[in-house]
């Protein structure tokens, strides 16, 4: 199996926030974060997917095509947002790098279609990422009566 990751960019702002919390017991969890006039980041994220290399092309899938959808479900959605205000997908969530990345990964998971999503990385800054794996998903997906998914 090979593994092939790219990488796209977007500056959006966020803040902490939960509605179910007193101002206090934001302010307490979520210290400086919980700004309600927000903060910056420039994000980054690495896509990677998986899968045996296409016998005519040697690659595992058309990149352009993944460009493009990387662009269409993440750039253009958050790229220059108020994440809190201005991504649906996130309204009553807080925009973690977590919840980010998990939701990167539900935009992306079905319009692979070469391949299988193996992982999406999310740095907010140079030292704070979150992954959300193929494993961790599967791991996470409600399971039936007798342990099978």
């Amino acid at each position: 199996m090979i593994r092939v990751t790219r990488k796209v960019e977007f500056s959006a702002a966020h803040f902490y926030h939960n509605p179910d919390f007193s101002p206090e017991e934001n302010r307490r969890v979520f210290g400086k974060c919980n700004n309600p006039h927000g903060h910056g980041h420039n994000y980054v994220v690495e896509v990677t997917v998986a899968g045996e290399p296409d016998p005519a092309t040697g690659m595992v899938l058309d990149l352009m095509e993944l460009k493009e959808i990387l662009q269409r479900e993440v750039v253009d959605r958050m790229d220059h947002r108020h994440l809190n205000y201005e991504v649906p997908e996130l309204a009553g969530k807080v925009p973690t790098c977590e919840n980010i990345a998990a939701l990167i990964w539900d935009l992306l998971e079905p319009r692979i279609r070469q391949g299988r999503l193996d992982r999406v990385r999310l740095y907010e800054s140079p030292d704070l990422f979150a992954d959300c794996t193929a494993d961790a998903k599967a791991d996470a997906a409600p399971r039936a009566p007798g342990g099978r998914a």
